[in-house]
């Protein structure tokens, strides 16, 4: 989204304490941390592992692109395939990819930059090529209406187990899950429906790879929730890295890490152990998350928390960020 005065100014005041962060906070097994180098992407806004082609990460621009995705390698950061999606109109503002069973990819268009100008939004299925290669590939649209009226969200996520689409509004003092329908349909209009309260200035969110945890991060911090059949419980709080404009997250495929990413050129993408160690499953996982608990962070992570905290609490003097909700989720 385009109206982000306080995240990039909050950038500025990071960049000093990104420097001292290591290319990857994570090591062992999973995905480690890498940057994205290819130059046409500069406004990472999601972030999704590949189901099929391991250690490959789905982006996307955020808006003023085009009807675009990008398989980006972890291992080197460059950009190994462009796919062009048909069948659709021009995007809008794109903020979110998920990837959700049978290997279908799906891309939120959900953004709003004044907040309840569009009176619908759209979301955009595709399967996942089997072949990494640049291509174009047909896929389906769907229109989208929030049962309460127009609003502005950056997080879309598919259960990987169900299918069913969900996205969480973009609120400074928090917003709300919308549950879409069982089935999306490409002929009517899809309507979500709000059904808990996320206690987060949102800006990705994504399922773990068995369907049991709910991660969402923010700019500047992430919560985590037992999914809980869908009456969500909150759990904990994450460990979100420093990042000039933290916009996406995603599980590694293999469900040990949580993978941060940061809109910007040459963005970088930061691992971190996920909540609870490896137990979020080892099946692939849809869509974007974000970060680890903050009692189990690595120690190279902990020299550069130090830091965080001084800057942190700058940066909410400065702002007045309001602090994330520690209130109990409520079913709506």
């Amino acid at each position: 989204m385009r109206r982000r005065s306080f995240a990039l100014l909050a950038g500025v005041l990071l960049t000093g304490a990104l420097a001292a962060a290591p290319a990857s906070a994570a090591d062992g097994a999973g995905d480690k941390g890498f940057t994205i180098t290819d130059p046409r992407i500069t406004e990472s806004s999601g972030l999704a592992a590949s189901h099929l082609h391991p250690g490959i990460y789905w982006t996307h621009n955020d808006s003023d692109d085009g009807p675009y995705i990008y398989a980006v390698d972890s291992a080197t950061g460059k950009t190994v395939a462009t796919v062009t999606l048909s069948g659709i109109g021009r995007p809008r503002d794109v903020e979110a990819i998920s990837i959700g069973p049978d290997n279908q990819i799906y891309v939120g268009d959900i953004g709003d930059n004044l907040d309840g100008s569009w009176p619908y939004v759209w979301i955009y299925r595709l399967p996942e090529p089997k072949v990494l290669e640049n291509q174009t590939i047909k896929a389906t649209q769907y229109i989208v209406k929030y049962a309460n009226g127009a609003r502005n969200a950056e997080s879309l996520i598919v259960h990987p187990k169900t299918g069913r689409v969900y996205i969480i509004d973009k609120k400074e003092d928090g917003g709300h899950l919308y549950e879409g329908p069982a089935t999306l349909s490409s002929s009517g209009t899809n309507i979500f429906k709000p059904v808990a309260t996320v206690d987060l200035w949102a800006t990705d969110a994504a399922f773990s790879p068995d369907g049991k945890q709910l991660v969402v991060r923010g700019y500047l911090g992430g919560i985590y929730y037992d999914w809980n059949g869908g009456k969500i419980k909150r759990e904990g709080r994450l460990d979100v890295p420093l990042q000039k404009q933290g916009e996406s997250v995603s599980y590694s495929a293999d469900g040990t890490r949580l993978m941060y990413g940061s809109e910007g050129t040459d963005s970088p993408v930061q691992a971190e152990d996920v909540p609870g160690g490896a137990a979020a499953g080892t099946s692939p996982s849809g869509g974007g998350s974000s970060a680890a608990s903050g009692d189990s962070g690595s120690p190279a992570s902990g020299k550069v928390k130090v830091g965080a905290i001084a800057v942190g609490v700058a940066v909410l003097a400065l702002f007045g960020l309001r602090r994330l909700r520690r209130t109990p989720t409520r079913r709506h």
